[in-house]
């Protein structure tokens, strides 16, 4: 993402832990991981969906970029399910 200031929302926090994903893991993701999926329409700001790598653990980070603020929100972090998604983590299965 683009801004340099980033934000946890509550919900995030909450999830990040119940999932055991770090700051520091979401951090990692947002500066070297990739968008997978682009949400341009989502308000009040546009999101998207990251993919990264810790040590060997795939991570999807869910942002919104605020560019008035120059800040990137986190909205959710969690370890994708093997099931719901290809075995690069990047594209969803057809139910």
């Amino acid at each position: 993402m683009k801004g340099d200031k980033i934000t946890f929302r509550a919900h995030a926090i909450q999830r990040m832990f119940e999932r055991k994903v770090s700051e520091d893991d979401v951090c990692e993701v947002i500066k070297t991981g990739e968008v997978i999926e682009d949400y341009p329409d989502d308000t009040p700001y546009p999101s998207a969906l990251m993919l990264g790598q810790r040590e060997s653990r795939p991570i999807h980070v869910v942002v919104a970029y605020n560019e008035s603020d120059d800040e990137t929100i986190v909205i959710t972090a969690y370890e994708p399910d093997t099931e719901q998604w290809d075995d690069e983590f990047k594209k969803r299965r057809k139910p």
